[in-house]
């Protein structure tokens, strides 16, 4: 059953948008992001869907954000690590067809050593197109 009172109204508009991906940015973590479904793209309240790429040799600065959850399924590249934990002590690999959960407040980082560059779809429940990040300078060397 739908609860009518935690649906936002989307004051942009009650019809639906078709969306051509729009131009790509790096991101203050050092990934490089292309918006689809965003607040300033298309009025979006609550949720945050584009793609995500980490060029081949390439890493993440150590990083967290505090007030959203993130979701990703990586697409194509060989496989990356991403170290997680408050000491980034945990370290998973992900490859391509594999999903990725990131909580809200959870220090991470993500590696690529192969020669390919990863991509991933992803979404979260921010909607700006420049995510909140909170950088974490102090863990970036703790990652060999």
């Amino acid at each position: 059953m739908k609860n009518e009172a935690t649906q936002p109204k989307n004051p942009h508009g009650s019809t639906a948008k078709v969306v051509r991906g729009s131009g790509s940015h790096v991101a203050e973590q050092g990934s490089v992001y292309r918006s689809g479904v965003s607040a300033e793209g298309v009025g979006s309240t609550m949720l945050w869907l584009g793609t995500i790429s980490l060029p081949a040799g390439r890493r993440t600065r150590a990083h967290r954000h505090e007030g959203h959850e993130t979701a990703l399924l990586m697409t194509a590249g060989r496989e990356i690590e991403i170290w997680s934990g408050s000491e980034l002590e945990q370290c998973e690999l992900v490859h391509a067809g594999d999903y990725l959960f990131i909580p809200a407040g959870v220090p991470h980082v993500a590696v690529n050593r192969s020669t390919e560059s990863a991509e991933f779809l992803g979404a979260r429940n921010d909607p700006a197109a420049n995510e909140s990040v909170v950088l974490m300078p102090e863990l970036d060397n703790i990652v060999p």
